[in-house]
């Protein structure tokens, strides 16, 4: 952070300097809308484009030493201008203005000053359904295999406040899909409410496949494990052997590069490079030795896979999509390139649906290259057609280290709201609660920044009950008194209201 050692800056200065800030942004953020432009089918769009790429304008300076100066006026320090980056300058030059010349200068209307949020609520409404009455974020449940028998189940979770329905594509069957739409269209009906059908396609996940252990389960530092094309074969040489779902990408990792097992619970560098496939170094890993099993997922961060978004399965699946689902989650999209390709299948098999409303995309962020090329497939994929983005913190974790996640999340949040793209934040919210029956409290506080987003989405549990109502009640507490990151100053009725609390006596 710059020094707080800051020399006095008059306003006259601090006026020349934002005059001049004001001009490159509009400058340079015309000349990235004009690279978009012929994307833009959707002209409703337009404004939110041309504010987006006023942002990406705006954060190419080094603004620290500007907020800090403005702030010892009791002027705006741009914290929470991502909606509205030209309006932003706008009100506080003239302010600035008002104190050089000694003489007031028109604000911009407080309509004009909130109209990105305005934006923002609808492009949510669009895509995720009508705010709920008690609270502005809205909750999405990935719905079990159960949900397809047990109807009590699903009027539950609605009952409780759940607004999206999620059906991971990975599992499950199109007669078992079919039964749980059934089940959540006839709950709908009962209690009078709408809720959003949210269908995620599994993508070229990749995966642990067949596993050979030996006698030791555990692994631990130190070990060894060939990551093979095909099943296992029996070898002294090599006791822990794992398959890979996706062979193919064994082709594109160099030695030296990480690779990551069950969501970072194993830790390991690629030491050879063999006929069967890759031998890897475990670096990390519980000090008791973790457990390796198959379905789990496998993360490549140091390795830009060149794998295609939409499998043979995702394509079949998508017959099923279009027909039934509000919006179609795009796992492992990296590119405007990916959101174009998808965007065709959608449209091939729309063609025979005239009357049917647009399907909304839903952009997995998971990966580096996912993170770096956001502004591009917004424009690419909000330009044509109705779009919200996730936030996949399980796999995203892992891609860009543990430790720079919070850091992606805030610009993630950032750059769609500055492009008025409703934010869905996903994996392990509240999951001790939802699997064991009792929050962490890493996981409540963990909750509470996910009122920062539009929507919310809990994965499955055997107390998703309970689950849904302490999340609906956490969110609708949060927002008495904050929206997204602006936190707004309530009466504070914690201290001193009734004086202060004495401890009693002992008996």
């Amino acid at each position: 952070m710059t020094s707080l050692d800051l020399p006095i800056i008059e306003a006259a200065a601090l006026l020349n300097e934002l005059t001049e800030l004001r001009a490159a942004v509009q400058h340079e953020g015309e000349t990235i809308y004009q690279t978009w432009a012929a994307q833009l089918a959707r002209p409703e769009f337009a404004p939110s484009a041309h504010n987006l790429a006023c942002y990406l304008a705006f954060r190419k300076h080094d603004l620290m030493p500007l907020q800090l100066h403005l702030m010892t006026w009791g002027l705006s320090s741009f914290q929470h201008n991502q909606s509205r980056v030209l309006t932003s300058l706008d009100t506080v030059l003239a302010t600035l203005h008002s104190i050089v010349q000694q003489q007031p200068r028109p604000q911009p209307i407080p309509s004009a000053f909130f109209h990105g949020y305005q934006l923002l609520e609808a492009n949510a409404r669009t895509v995720l359904g009508p705010e709920p009455p008690d609270r502005r974020v809205r909750i999405m449940v990935t719905l079990p295999t159960d949900a397809a028998t047990n109807y009590d189940l699903v009027l539950g979770m609605l009952e409780r406040g759940m607004n999206c329905a999620r059906i991971n594509c990975a599992h499950d069957s199109p007669d078992v899909w079919a039964q749980m739409l059934a089940n959540l269209r006839r709950a709908c009906t009962q209690i009078g409410r709408t809720c959003k059908l949210f269908m995620d396609l599994g993508g070229p996940k990749v995966r642990t496949g067949e596993i050979s252990f030996g006698e030791r389960r555990r692994l631990f530092p130190g070990d060894t494990i060939l990551l093979t094309r095909t099943p296992p074969v029996a070898n002294p040489a090599y006791p822990f052997q794992v398959s890979c779902t996706l062979p193919a990408v064994l082709d594109q990792v160099q030695v030296g590069q990480s690779v990551w097992f069950d969501d970072g619970k194993i830790g390991t560098v690629v030491e050879q490079i063999v006929p069967e496939g890759l031998l890897l170094l475990i670096v990390s890993a519980r000090p008791e030795g973790a457990r390796l099993r198959p379905e789990k997922g496998i993360n490549f961060p140091d390795t830009v896979l060149n794998v295609t978004p939409l499998t043979e399965k995702d394509l079949r699946d998508l017959d099923f999509v279009v027909q039934h689902a509000d919006m179609v989650g795009y796992s492992f999209v990296q590119s405007a390139r990916d959101i174009a390709l998808l965007q065709e299948s959608i449209r091939q098999r729309l063609a025979s649906m005239p009357l049917r409303a647009p399907l909304a995309i839903v952009a997995k962020i998971e990966t580096r290259p996912a993170v770096a090329n956001i502004p591009e497939m917004i424009v690419q994929a909000a330009g044509q057609q109705p779009f919200a983005v996730m936030i996949a913190r399980g796999d995203l974790a892992v891609e860009v280290g543990f430790e720079h996640l919070h850091e992606m999340q805030e610009q993630i949040l950032s750059i769609c709201e500055a492009a008025h793209i409703p934010v869905i934040m996903a994996t392990q919210v509240l999951e001790n609660l939802a699997k064991r029956g009792t929050p962490s409290r890493a996981e409540v506080t963990d909750a509470a920044f996910a009122q920062r987003a539009e929507c919310v989405m809990l994965n499955k549990g055997s107390f998703m009950l309970q689950t849904v109502s302490v999340l609906s009640r956490m969110l609708a507490a949060l927002e008495a008194h904050q929206y997204k990151t602006l936190a707004g100053l309530r009466e504070a009725r914690i201290w001193g209201e009734l004086g202060p609390v004495e401890p009693q006596e002992p008996a």
